[in-house]
């Protein structure tokens, strides 16, 4: 039977498909939400339920309920309207005590509903877990899963509707070849799995194998040169090749830590018969000082060819993907902070960042820095004032466009027991941005109590 032609189709059965293909769109997207939603549920039980029969961990778990006012919830640049968000949560953490297996976890599951629908009731979820045991001498087996809620655009503005929850599973054996008393071999291979939650985001499997020689030269000072080879493929059916060849270095002063690497990497990015290869300097570095016995300083770098499934933005948490723009990139990443307490029991945390992401595939660059601030004090034995503010400074090549983001918050903290605690915050955020339609102004109040149940 011939079929006739999309154009003469009637206006009933066009409309009749693009029903269908909606509903499509949306049992994909409750499909991928629902399999994450229960991955992180899945995962937070089995932790809470195995983490005190391993290796003698401490527990710790807080339940906790909040209501949070806004006068824009949707932080909108115009018809700004106003919404309760009422959210519900468990906190839990646990370190268990020194063994052949040893292991930590943090996390937080939430769940929040809106009064006036401003967005649909959802779950969030933020977890670390990391894991490793000696399986034998010098051979050792890690675990880790790291839960993150994510930007889709790093353009757009901050909401519910812009977030994907990020998943982040890896594990895999490593192996101390000792050849003497300052030499060591490490050979270490690892699987790693990156799911997103919403479904058009882009899910990857990743093998990684590495090698490296270390030498103490000193009882302060080490190095060596390590060469790491990973592949990467993605749902979407490209593949990404990073061989990485780096010199490594640790230096220990009385005060000081100092370490970090310095190389060269080559990343292959292919897809079908097409593929494209770029090439750069790489390297980290960390260095820590203690100032004096209350003051601390420290300052991280990284630079990196990777892709948007990596781990780097949970590295680096000022650092952030735009998941609806190249998939291989090249990352750059530093940031400096000052902690400080002082006599009164009061302390000051202080931090600058700066960072950047080219596109290779579009060879734009998106950049941006910030500082943060944050001023924490007790009033009494029961309760404690704090205050912060952030900035951020961002620029996207691809419409020429620049943000400024503040932010600012007063809260206070009162112990009624030592199991029950109330909170009250008040904040402030405005946006300003060369495109109208990303500015906003919003106000908020938060009002919460938590008990600890252990």
């Amino acid at each position: 039977m011939e079929k006739s032609h999309p154009l003469l189709w009637s206006k009933q059965q066009r409309l009749s498909i693009q029903i269908s293909l909606l509903e499509q769109s949306s049992m994909a997207n409750r499909m991928g939400e629902r399999m994450l939603r229960t991955h992180s549920l899945s995962l937070f039980a089995f932790v809470l339920a195995f983490a005190p029969v391993v290796g003698g961990a401490q527990l710790e778990v807080i339940g906790g309920q909040s209501l949070r006012h806004s006068d824009n919830a949707r932080k909108a640049a115009t018809n700004e309207k106003s919404d309760q968000e009422s959210r519900t949560y468990v906190m839990a953490a646990f370190v268990s005590d020194p063994g052949r297996c040893n292991g930590s976890f943090e996390g937080t599951l939430g769940y929040s509903s809106w009064l006036d629908d401003a967005y649909g009731n959802e779950t969030d979820a933020n977890m670390d877990l990391e894991s490793q045991c000696e399986l034998a001498r010098n051979f050792f087996w890690s675990l880790n899963n790291n839960l993150r809620e994510v930007s889709q655009d790093s353009t757009q503005t901050q909401t519910p509707e812009n977030r994907t929850r990020k998943n982040l599973f890896s594990t895999g054996p490593r192996y101390m070849w000792r050849l003497g008393s300052a030499d060591a071999l490490v050979f270490d291979a690892k699987y790693e799995n990156t799911e997103f939650s919403e479904p058009d985001e882009t899910d990857s499997e990743r093998y990684i194998g590495s090698m490296a020689w270390t030498r103490l030269i000193s009882q302060t000072l080490s190095g060596g040169i390590s060469a790491v080879a990973s592949r990467t493929e993605l749902d979407s059916g490209a593949d990404i090749d990073v061989k990485t060849v780096k010199v490594t270095f640790n230096k220990v002063w009385p005060t000081t830590v100092l370490s970090g690497s310095l190389g060269i990497s080559e990343l292959e990015t292919s897809f079908g018969s097409t593929s494209e290869t770029n090439d750069g300097i790489v390297g980290e570095l960390e260095l820590t000082r203690a100032l004096n016995p209350s003051t601390s300083w420290y300052l991280r770098a990284a630079r990196e060819l990777t892709d948007r499934t990596s781990s780097f933005d949970i590295r680096f948490d000022d650092f952030e993907f735009n998941l609806n723009e190249s998939i291989s990139v090249e990352t750059t990443a530093l940031s400096t902070g000052v902690d400080k307490v002082f006599s009164d029991r009061s302390s000051l945390n202080a931090r600058v960042f700066v960072n950047q992401t080219d596109l290779l595939e579009t060879n734009e660059l998106e950049e941006s820095a910030g500082l943060g601030l944050r001023y924490s004090r007790s009033l009494n034995e029961l309760l404690t004032a704090y205050t912060g503010i952030d900035y951020r400074y961002s620029s996207y090549e691809q419409d020429q466009s620049d943000d400024e983001t503040i932010n600012l918050e007063l809260g206070i903290d009162y112990l009624m027991s030592r199991e029950l605690k109330v909170y009250g915050k008040l904040g402030y955020e405005q946006k300003d941005s060369d495109v109208p339609t990303r500015e906003f102004q919003e106000s908020w109040a938060l009002f919460g109590i938590e008990y600890r149940f252990r």
